[in-house]
């Protein structure tokens, strides 16, 4: 990644047909959303996280053997005000946003107040969620934004904690077979209790409710769980979910409540109010999707990172769950603005490489198990659970790969034992290459595969969006045969792409029904 990747986006809201090389499938009609930050600065003044940029929507539409391309930035409320003021002047989690100088003392006031009992960003430039029939940009905080996913038009915002007491909430939900989705928020010193909420809403309104009203009116609650630590909760990007389980991992990356409040007068940014515990343990909660009640077992390992959850799965007597993990938080410090201008990610933030780490939780009561043993009788692994004491296992995972992020399998065996997987090679630095080329792995096999260019065959296949930096070519969506990972077709998108996030994919069939969108 380079100074490319923090200059402003230029949205083309109109369709536009893309030029196709090789053969689109023609059974392959849906529309691919992808989110990520677009601007950079506004005015004089610069975002100084990449992370913090505002929202940009790309859709890639496929329809009979064609595709067409638009994008829209997000009109958030907080690009409402940074584009009205001329400057930044919302706060994002890595750009503290101060008054103009020429602002008067009682202006000045306010936006202290408003920064001690922080009011967050609608900035949704993370991913997209459905809740019912309706789509929302979203970041993490309590404000999602809904759009048409055809138009990209931005619609109504919609505040969590209207229908539930949370201030942060993931980017990264689940969906059943039904349509229903699932997702976890954190509650930060509600009536001083500071707690993990698990919640489910709907694809179906509740009796009594209009068929087009807001599916998170019929939210539920699944279960809460108190923090460990009353004023530093952990950091959660996503979650596990099997037919029976809900897995949630809290880890010592935590954010301190305290100093987030001071944040503003002491000159930091909010990310500079977390922080991660190496000497601290990892609990990961294994919970009944039925009650809402955590297992007996309490299941715990060292200190790590883990942003992004690969898929988990239950095998006789055992609940099998796969996480991309780091050892530091050093990939949130690569993506600074000052480290990417520079290309220095790599040394000046001492890169810690990603791990494909598989953990497996035994679920049998260990009554009568001897303190050393261990639990774990599948014969296809090597990570273990070793019985600490009564009523506690201390897990070892097997490391499968390493340098894969981002990653994605087929969302229709989620939950179910998964053959493949899909993600990006970061082995030498989340941002090192202009292009980073898309992996698969195959455990049946134990083998990796790359992208690297020429045709064949399909019938399931990934969509990879192109970022294309050299000059007088075109960015492009690239299709690849999901099996053989050769190449199928590419569409040009006569213009620019931007690195972007997280997106989903509608199945045009589907748009309007309560059938779960494919995840990227």
């Amino acid at each position: 990644m380079s100074a490319d990747f923090c200059k402003n986006a230029q949205e083309r809201p109109e369709p536009v047909k893309a030029e196709v090389k090789g053969n689109i499938p023609s059974w392959l009609q849906g529309t691919l959303l992808r989110n990520g930050p677009g601007i950079f600065s506004v005015g004089e003044t610069s975002y100084e996280h990449w992370f913090d940029g505002m929202s940009l929507m790309n859709s890639f539409t496929f329809k009979n053997g064609e595709m067409t391309h638009r994008s829209r930035f997000l009109r958030s409320d907080t690009y409402k005000a940074n584009m009205e003021a001329e400057r930044i002047v919302v706060s994002e989690m890595g750009t503290m946003a101060y008054p103009d100088p020429s602002k008067n003392f009682i202006f000045k006031a306010i936006t202290l107040l408003n920064h001690t009992i922080p009011d967050f960003t609608d900035n949704g430039a993370s991913n997209f969620i459905r809740y019912g029939s309706d789509y929302f940009a979203t970041s993490e905080t309590n404000y999602i934004r809904k759009i048409d996913p055809v138009t990209l038009e931005s619609q109504e915002k919609v505040d969590y904690t209207k229908y539930l007491p949370v201030n942060m909430v993931t980017s990264h939900p689940h969906y059943d077979k039904e349509g229903n989705t699932y997702n976890i928020g954190t509650t930060i010193a509600e009536k001083g209790k500071t707690k993990y909420v698990l919640f489910k809403v709907p694809a179906v309104p509740q009796k009594g409710k209009s068929k087009d009203a807001l599916a998170l009116k019929s939210v539920e609650t699944i279960c809460s769980l108190p923090c460990r630590s009353l004023l530093t909760p952990s950091y959660c990007h996503s979650f596990g979910l099997t037919d029976n389980y809900i897995i949630f991992i809290e880890q010592p990356f935590k954010l301190d409540i305290l100093k987030m409040a001071t944040a503003y007068m002491r000159g930091v940014n909010w990310a500079s109010c977390l922080k991660f515990c190496p000497e601290e343990n990892t609990l990961i909660h294994l919970i009944d999707r039925k009650t809402g009640k955590s297992t007996e077992i309490k299941y715990y390992t060292g200190a790590m990172v883990v942003y992004h959850h690969v898929n988990a799965f239950e095998d006789d007597g055992h609940v099998i769950i796969d996480v991309i993990a780091y050892n530091d938080t050093s990939l949130y410090e690569m993506f600074y603005v000052r480290n990417l201008k520079d290309n220095t990610g790599v040394k000046d933030t001492g890169y810690s490489t990603p791990s494909y780490r598989r953990f497996v939780l035994p679920i049998l009561s260990d009554k009568g198990v001897a303190v050393g043993q261990n639990l774990v009788k599948l014969k296809y692994t090597t990570a273990s659970a070793v019985k600490e004491k009564e009523g506690k296992l201390v897990c070892q995972a097997e490391v499968l790969c390493d340098g894969l992020e981002l990653p994605r399998i087929n969302y229709d065996v989620n939950g179910k034992r998964h053959r493949f997987v899909y993600g990006n090679c970061v082995e030498e630095s989340a941002v090192a290459k202009q292009v980073t080329f898309p992996i698969v792995f195959n455990f049946a096999l134990g083998e990796s595969r790359w992208w690297e260019h020429p045709s064949l065959r399909f019938k399931c296949v990934v969509l990879v969006a192109v970022v294309n930096r050299n000059p007088g070519q075109s960015s492009f969506m690239l299709i690849l045969d999901a099996k053989t990972f050769k190449e199928v077709a590419r569409a040009n998108v006569n213009g620019e792409l931007h690195k972007d996030v997280h997106g989903v994919f509608i199945p045009h069939e589907r748009r309007g029904t309560e059938t779960a969108p494919r995840l990227y």
